[in-house]
């Protein structure tokens, strides 16, 4: 009975002083703090495009695919227009080339063909030799030594005399003068002697020599 009036004497314990900061604070709601607490790994992070759909890899994959085959074949038909180009060029180079030494080896045709009416010249004065042997023989050996001098410049051109005495005669290098008669059967369309002779500059005739040919006579 002491007890129940000494508990009824004694004063409650005052409440905790709160101040206004105390009131105004927030109160922590475990949702928030549930929230916060997320592991990171449980995060799902989704790619988006422009328009907010996701992107679909397969079909991007597939439109770069198609893309690079494209870029290839161009590549490809732009690697072989270059290189017909560069063969085209090469060629050219080539035929100019070929042109030129061409040019170059009967660039003096017009003029050689002009001196050897001089060679024809000579070789009449030296076809009679009874004739050529009466000259003073100092004046004989200066002319021949022109005649020697003048036929190893042109040699040097590459101008060749043409001399078939013994060959077959071809029409289409030998220019008949004359037919002679022939009793041995060999010797029949064979080239007897040379009335003119011919020349070739770089292997090209430039004159066709004049010949007379073997008939033979019953």
């Amino acid at each position: 009975m002491q007890d129940e009036i000494n508990n009824k004497q004694k004063p409650k314990d005052p409440e905790p002083h709160r101040s206004p900061m105390d009131e105004m604070a927030p109160i922590e709601d475990d949702t928030n703090v549930q929230k916060n607490n997320i592991p990171i790994d449980d995060v799902v992070f989704e790619n988006e495009d422009g328009e907010g759909n996701l992107e679909k890899t397969d079909t991007k994959i597939k439109d770069l695919r198609e893309k690079l085959k494209i870029a290839e074949a161009e590549r490809m038909e732009y690697l072989s227009g270059w290189q017909r180009a560069k063969a085209d060029l090469v060629n050219a180079r080539k035929r100019d080339e070929e042109d030129k030494k061409e040019f170059i080896k009967y660039a003096n045709e017009d003029l050689i063909g002009e001196i050897l009416s001089v060679l024809d010249s000579f070789d009449m004065a030296f076809a009679n030799k009874e004739t050529w042997e009466k000259v003073d023989k100092n004046w004989r050996m200066g002319v021949e030594y022109i005649y020697s001098q003048l036929l190893s410049t042109l040699e040097r051109f590459n101008l060749k005399s043409i001399n078939p005495v013994g060959q077959k005669f071809d029409p289409n290098y030998h220019i008949s003068a004359e037919n002679v008669p022939v009793t041995d059967k060999s010797q029949e369309g064979m080239i007897t002697n040379v009335i003119q002779k011919g020349y070739e500059l770089n292997g090209k005739v430039i004159r066709a020599p004049k010949v007379k040919v073997g008939e033979l006579k019953a």
